[in-house]
């Protein structure tokens, strides 16, 4: 008989010093209570994750637009300062609706450009003080 003690494959090799190891650590000091793990970080919502979460929104408004249309193919007559035309429903909708989209941006994007005017104006105006 030997006085090894036995080696299982689960736990931890026993040290010279009998301070038992922790798994994957450094070996506890039995004086110390241990510490409260440091909680996890959750990950950063990013700009790569927020286009990727309107590029998914964007598809799904396609699809139910697409579904729209494709159900709305009954013609309808339209008149708009003299001229006249024949389009499908769903067409109609769908092209005022990009229409005021359009409209939307155009505006947003004169009040973005005087804003940015102001702050350059403002920056100019604090360097030379």
């Amino acid at each position: 008989m030997t006085s090894d003690q036995p080696v299982s494959p689960d736990l931890p090799e026993p040290t010279p010093g009998g301070t038992p190891l922790e798994p994957g650590g450094p070996p506890m000091d039995p004086a110390k209570p241990d510490k409260p793990a440091a909680p996890v970080e959750q990950p950063k919502f990013t700009r790569a994750a927020a286009l990727w979460s309107a590029l998914i929104m964007g598809f799904l408004v396609l699809i139910v637009l697409l579904i729209f249309i494709a159900q709305n193919t009954m013609s309808a007559e339209f008149a708009f300062l003299g001229w006249h035309w024949s389009l499908p429903l769903g067409v109609a909708i769908l092209g005022a609706a990009v229409a005021g989209g359009l409209l939307t941006v155009a505006a947003g994007t004169a009040r973005i450009y005087q804003l940015r005017r102001a702050a350059k104006k403002t920056l100019k105006a604090a360097r030379r003080s």
